[in-house]
């Protein structure tokens, strides 16, 4: 009789998952992302301008990408939605590409960076384009100034 009992009795499968991997590969992926994430928004070299100017609202930019239209020392222009965005564009093709961005979210905010030894000039014709292109309002990034007083 006992050595029917052993016959019948079967070993349970272990029905448990290891995660132990899925961890490994997770923080492999959050140290690439992290290492990575600074490197893409890095674009183009600009000098912007200092001035104490109120900040975006977060709420404005939590939607789309903005359409940032750079002019760097030599006055050349840079669309951050070019491939690849630090290759300098024409003026037309600055205006169509943001003209295509607009004419399907109109709500998209417009910016332009500007290097601060750019003459006056320059930066209007950029924002020239921007308004022909369908932009309503034109925002300027600039740098928040190190002495507040300085204003």
């Amino acid at each position: 009789m006992a050595s029917v009992n052993k016959t019948t009795r079967r070993r349970r499968l272990m029905a448990e998952i290891n995660v132990v991997p899925y961890i490994d590969v997770m923080l492999v992926l959050l140290i690439i992302f992290m290492i990575t994430a600074p490197l893409l928004t890095e674009g183009v070299k600009v000098q912007l301008p200092k001035a104490g100017a109120r900040a975006i609202p977060p709420e404005m930019m939590k939607d789309t990408k903005p359409i940032i239209l750079s002019i760097d020392e030599a006055g050349r222009l840079y669309l951050n939605y070019n491939d690849p965005e630090d290759a300098p564009v024409s003026p037309e093709k600055a205006e169509a590409q943001a003209s295509a961005i607009l004419r399907r979210a109109p709500e998209t905010v417009v910016l332009v960076r500007g290097d601060y030894r750019v003459a006056y000039g320059e930066i209007v014709a950029a924002m020239t384009i921007l308004q022909r292109a369908g932009a309503d309002k034109v925002g300027f990034v600039t740098e928040p100034p190190k002495d507040q007083r300085s204003r």
